[in-house]
């Protein structure tokens, strides 16, 4: 039996051995210090654990899994905390290890373009510790400034660079992890390619059911010669879509081509009042372009030629680093200036060909105006994944039901298209009873096998990526019950 019932569970030994092994100051237990823990980036679903470990080293790592292991309690990794798919929430009575305070860059080796970190190092660390000697780490989630290595590693995050570079999995060379009966494992190594499986593409991604990475060597980058960004703005979104399409069928790969609508630019200029967006504009298409100066200069007119033939209003460019950073920084304000847009949102991650642009979000569209809800779009065009943003209010009774409806619309059709249920943020627990819209049994059944072979008891995890028997909507939601619920440890009431 993967958990005993909570009341049974006696936690005091348990603890104990945690504080043996972390030190007192590396455990939480009093109920309003676990509040911080309950939920991840997607705050529709919140569950309190029982008690919070954060481990400094690879050993203390190893240590807390051998501990759950002996009382069979369930344990979920977290990183910053920024995942947008409940991959991080926890289940009831579960143990938190929070990697947090493992935030040393190990090695630094130019030479060989490699550096290596513990999973808590934040990803924009890698870069600002690497960019004076001219280099940088490509994967740029929009989160970059505060999630954190391990976090990216464990969902296999993108970011508006990945069109040209690749995701995480395409920058992790070697990992140590601990595996979910607490063994420190080394996969892959200090080169590209190494012989035998591939057992680091197999951990990548895996969101916290095949162990713990403790250890993450990375793959950096000879910054490019040459830079430029472009800005292109449409009186239509499906004109916008057009060029992405055109652009590559040109032959021209940018380092990166990202959407937004007239939603999401407003409310990226009323929040950060860059003035660089026109806000009058369907759409807007930024692009950036790297790599030799001369490369660069022919796709920069080339790229002009191709939105004006599509109807692009306006077409302007920038190679300075200020106004390149402010153009990238509005977009990446996108998620966050949402808020501005209402009191809450549900976003969601699809995939679909770049063919069908025009047509998935015209599909968008009318699921908005079915089901009322505005629904706001920022997007990697280059690689067609979606992130629409469902506009509602949480405190309205029934809302985030329908909106979930809406966000299950949403990945059906992607999937119909012939995409995929998620590009960058995982499965976790929102999106797992999707899973049988793009796979076969035969297809999850192969998976879990993989898992069980990580992670014989279930501890890791548990709950997330595959379908239970449980309804889309029920996963570890919040309930007036469950936050109720509490015992005393050492004279301390804890939820």
């Amino acid at each position: 039996m993967l958990t005993q019932d909570k009341q049974q569970r006696n936690w005091q030994p348990i603890i104990k051995e945690f504080e043996a092994a972390v030190g007192k100051n590396g455990v939480v237990q009093r109920r309003e210090e676990l509040i911080t823990y309950e939920c991840d980036g997607l705050t529709s679903y919140r569950q309190r654990p029982a008690v919070v470990v954060l481990p400094r080293t690879t050993e203390q790592v190893a240590m807390v899994v051998k501990i759950c292991n002996k009382y069979a309690v369930p344990f979920i990794a977290r990183g910053s905390g920024t995942g947008l798919s409940g991959g991080a929430l926890p289940i009831e009575d579960s143990v938190l290890i929070v990697t947090a305070l493992m935030r040393q860059i190990l090695n630094v080796d130019l030479e060989n373009q490699r550096v290596v970190v513990q999973p808590g190092v934040i990803n924009n660390w890698v870069t600002q510790t690497v960019s004076g000697a001219g280099f940088y780490y490509a994967p740029d989630p929009s989160s970059q400034i505060i999630c954190s290595i391990g976090g990216n590693v464990a969902e296999n995050s993108g970011g508006v660079h990945c069109l040209k570079y690749g995701v995480t999995t395409n920058h992790v060379l070697g990992l140590k992890i601990v595996t979910p009966e607490g063994e420190i494992l080394d996969l892959g190594g200090e080169i590209p390619e190494m012989p035998g499986y591939d057992l680091t593409g197999i951990f990548v991604g895996s969101e916290g059911t095949l162990g713990i990475a403790t250890e993450i060597t990375l793959r950096i980058l000879k910054s490019a010669e040459s830079i430029c960004v472009l800005l292109a703005d449409f009186t239509s979104i499906e004109a916008a879509g057009a060029s992405v399409s055109d652009i590559i069928s040109a032959g021209i790969i940018p380092g990166g081509m990202e959407i937004m609508d007239n939603l999401s630019i407003n409310a990226v200029e009323d929040v950060t009042a860059l003035n660089v967006y026109p806000r009058d504009a369907v759409a807007i298409l930024l692009i950036e372009i790297d790599g030799l100066a001369v490369e660069v200069a022919t796709n920069k007119q080339r790229i002009a030629e191709i939105c004006q033939q599509n109807g692009a209003r306006n077409v302007t460019s920038a190679s300075d680093p200020d106004t390149r950073l402010k153009l990238w920084k509005g977009r990446k304000a996108a998620f966050a200036a949402a808020g501005h847009l209402s009191p809450d949102y549900y976003v969601q991650d699809g995939v679909i060909p770049r063919t069908q642009l025009a047509y998935v979000l015209q599909e968008i569209e009318a699921l908005s105006q079915k089901y009322g809800y505005q629904i706001a779009n920022v997007f990697h065009a280059g690689d067609g994944n979606l992130h629409p943003l469902i506009l509602f209010d949480n405190s309205v009774p029934g809302a985030l039901e329908i909106v979930e409806e809406v966000g299950g619309e949403i990945l059906k059709l992607c999937v119909r298209v012939g995409g995929s249920i998620s590009g960058e943020h995982g499965i976790g627990a929102d999106k797992k009873c999707y899973m049988p819209e793009m796979f076969t049994e035969a297809d999850l059944e192969t998976m879990q096998w993989v898992r069980q072979v990580f992670n014989p008891q279930g501890l890791a995890n548990p709950e997330k990526i595959f379908p239970t028997p449980r309804t889309c909507g029920e996963a570890a939601k919040a309930t007036g019950e469950s936050s109720k619920k509490f015992e005393a440890i050492d004279g301390v009431d804890r939820f």
